[in-house]
């Protein structure tokens, strides 16, 4: 969670009475510690700031009640522009969720867990000169464009807390054009007549499936086999709980490991029931340091045909699992020697990887290449979160920033798309302070970097949701995505190649006849936007917020 405190002095309140009151007892710290890891440490920790600040000596810098009524309602004490709340939230330009829900008995257990990290620890050095204060100073516009939406369907409440419905992937089956929903919290859902309806679950059939902590962790993607109504298979990848099995994909014994994530096959004994029966195997399994940026897409490319190398091939986007921002930039920064932060290429049909139970395509980018992965497609990615394809068959990928930049790429086999080294069209210090952009170097043809195609900074937004082009009109050939916190929906159009062009706009929201946007729609400060799309070509916008479905419509 983003917990935006400043640190400062405040004359009413000594320095030195902070923390007074707050236990010291090591079972309210390890309880803490427990809460922390389960709905703080996916933005923050207490070594250097990440998606939000660095929270060591916190307890000794703000007071208890601050601290408190922050955690409850986080955009009630902004927008009543409390000078702490403020600050940070200018600083991180995001909203942490509201957590209410939580008892005063875990709010004291919390904060003895913070508490026992004392000292303010630095964030990073700031080790190049010409600091940009600003990265993209024109911010977007609206365009004069209207997306009409209409309700499609209400996906049933998977929690009492937090969000309703961790509603994270829309796809299709190729053939039939039937369309599937997950929610992260486990259950893959088919939408049949604008009615979800379970058609699977991860947790029945595996005990290890965890889906917290962390805003990702869980059933991440899911994809069906180009041939699914006729060999009944696809695809899941999901995150677990560290246990014996071995990865395949594994970090150095130096590395802590946080969780797995895992690849699985299923087979459907009749692929037209409405309820999966049928058989799983597991294709690979991969460490990850933190509980960040696991899988969060799987996906085959729609437009191949049996013809085509492409064809049942699977993409998977592998995201950095958070090593930049805990210090552990070696992880991502491999040359395409590792998996972190890539997008992956195999055959599920095969057997001539290292663990036998998938194959490595013969067109694959590094098949012939000495101290390369040659599982891995393109890599520099720092959280891939979702893969489409154009009518004229190129791939593109959204991924998300750190502080900085919001971008997508056009993914070619075996290129390098910058992070950690760069985040947009601007340098980072993977081991100082990520939080700052500086200027391209001179020699920046050397580090071979491709561009994004699109790309937009923290003044329009914080984390994109990645999209899909439009084959309807008035948007055929637009590049149709959003922004997951703030909800805003963006038309691009990829063919006004220049970045500084600013071909980003936003994109009016109308429902039931009334320009209106997700705020008000969910009624929450932070939405959680996804977007999806089905075989005919419909868009598909949903949040996490209430767990509610639109389409969009021509009208």
């Amino acid at each position: 969670m983003l917990l935006a405190v400043v640190l400062c002095n405040c004359k009413s309140e000594p320095k030195h009475e902070y923390g007074s009151t707050i236990s010291i007892n090591t079972e309210d710290i390890q309880n803490g510690k427990l809460i922390f890891e389960q709905k703080c440490s996916h933005c923050h920790n207490f070594k250097k700031d990440a998606i939000g600040p660095n929270l060591s000596g916190i307890t000794k810098e703000v007071s208890e009640a601050w601290i408190k009524e922050f955690i409850k309602n986080p955009f009630k004490m902004i927008s009543q522009k409390d000078p702490r709340a403020k600050a940070l939230h200018q600083k991180y330009k995001t909203f942490m969720p509201e957590f209410s829900y939580l008892s005063e008995k875990e709010f004291d257990e919390l904060l003895s867990y913070m508490n026992s990290y004392l000292k303010k620890k630095a964030s990073g050095n700031n080790n190049f000169e010409d600091v940009i204060d600003n990265p993209i100073k024109d911010t977007l516009v609206n365009s004069k464009d209207n997306a009409h939406i209409e309700f499609v369907a209400q996906v049933p409440a998977s929690s009492k807390n937090g969000q309703l419905a961790r509603i994270n992937k829309l796809a299709c089956t190729t053939n039939s054009g039937r369309v599937f929903i997950n929610d992260l919290r486990g259950m893959l859902y088919e939408l049949k007549d604008n009615k979800p309806k379970l058609y699977a679950s991860i947790s029945r059939y595996h005990n290890s499936f965890i889906h917290e902590p962390g805003l990702g962790t869980g059933f991440g993607s899911f994809a069906f086999h180009p041939d699914f109504s006729e060999n009944g298979l696809f695809y899941t990848a999901h995150s677990e709980k560290l246990h014996k099995t071995k990865a395949d994909f594994s970090l150095p014994d130096s590395i802590p490991v946080k969780l797995q994530w895992v690849i699985k096959e299923w087979k459907s004994k009749d692929p037209k029931s409405k309820v999966f029966e049928g058989s799983i195997r597991e294709l690979l399994r991969i460490d990850f340091v933190t509980i960040m940026h696991g899988i969060q897409e799987i996906t085959f490319n729609p437009h191949s045909s049996k013809n085509d190398s492409d064809y049942g091939m699977l993409y998977i986007g592998v995201g950095d699992g958070g090593s930049v921002a805990y210090g552990f930039p070696k992880i991502a920064l491999h040359g395409g020697a590792q998996v972190w932060g890539t997008i992956l290429r195999i055959d599920p049909s095969g057997s001539n990887s290292d663990n036998g139970k998938y194959s490595i395509p013969k067109d694959n980018p590094f098949v012939n290449v000495n101290k390369k992965n040659k599982e891995v497609w393109a890599y520099g990615l720092r959280n891939p979160n979702r893969i489409s394809w154009n009518e004229e068959g190129q791939m593109y990928a959204s991924d998300i920033g750190h502080n900085i930049v919001e971008e997508v790429n056009i993914i070619e086999p075996g290129k390098f798309y910058g992070w950690p080294i760069r985040e947009g069209k601007f340098l980072v210090d993977p081991y100082g302070n990520q939080s700052l952009a500086y200027p391209l170097p001179d020699n920046d043809v050397d580090f071979g970097v491709t561009y994004p195609i699109i790309q937009y900074d923290h003044d329009d937004g914080s984390a994109i949701s990645g999209g899909f082009f439009s084959n309807t009109t008035p948007f055929k050939g637009k590049y149709i995505f959003g922004d997951i916190p703030e909800g805003t929906v963006y038309i691009a159009d990829p063919s006004e190649t220049n970045t500084e062009k600013r071909n980003i706009k936003k994109l009016n929201i109308v429902f039931k006849g009334k320009q209106t946007d997700f705020r008000q729609l969910t009624n929450k400060r932070r939405i959680d936007l996804r977007l999806g799309q089905d075989c005919d070509g419909n868009m598909y916008m949903f949040t996490k917020a209430d767990g509610k479905i639109y389409r969009m419509i021509n009208e």
